[in-house]
């Protein structure tokens, strides 16, 4: 198989996921935690079943992997913001490579509209935040701006488990 952009294998293509797996998937979203016999048991499959199918989705890059949800406030990370940043044109993978290190990123995409990338990333305090900022994302250079939007609040909506 011939090697994507970047020297990168390319995507597997999507397949169509039947009802089982679709359940399967909202158990696992809802609870990441759940013992594949659980799972089986709530599809009413066998636990050998269940096992191939959830390595199938994970093995096809359905499952992208497992984590726990964090309460960054109560992590230490006190300040969040989002950042939209306007970037060169025809630079993202070199400006999305430069924002995956960067100390509490959380989540980033490639968006339309009048910014070219939406960055969310916690930190400990606005002090930090204003480092981040000032510092190591103004810094990159095919970043020709940012804006930094705080986080007040947040309310997670994955439920609770």
């Amino acid at each position: 198989m011939a090697d994507g952009p970047g020297g990168h294998s390319p995507e597997p293509q999507p397949r169509s996921l039947d009802p089982i797996d679709r359940d399967i998937l909202q158990i696992l979203h809802t609870d990441g935690r759940a013992s594949i016999r659980s799972v089986a048991e709530r599809v009413h499959v066998s636990r050998a079943n269940a096992y191939a199918r959830i390595n199938r989705l994970i093995d096809d890059g359905v499952i992208r992997g497992f984590g726990a949800r964090i309460n960054h406030e109560r992590a230490g990370q006190g300040a969040s913001a989002y950042i939209t940043l306007k970037i060169v044109q025809n630079t993202w993978r070199t400006v999305r490579d430069q924002l995956r290190a960067l100390p509490g990123a959380s989540h980033m995409a490639l968006v339309s509209g009048d910014f070219d990338v939406l960055l969310l990333v916690h930190t400990p305090d606005n002090r930090a935040l204003r480092e981040l900022v000032l510092t190591r994302i103004q810094a990159i250079p095919e970043v020709l701006s940012t804006r930094t939007l705080l986080v007040f609040e947040e309310d997670d909506l994955e439920p609770d488990h």
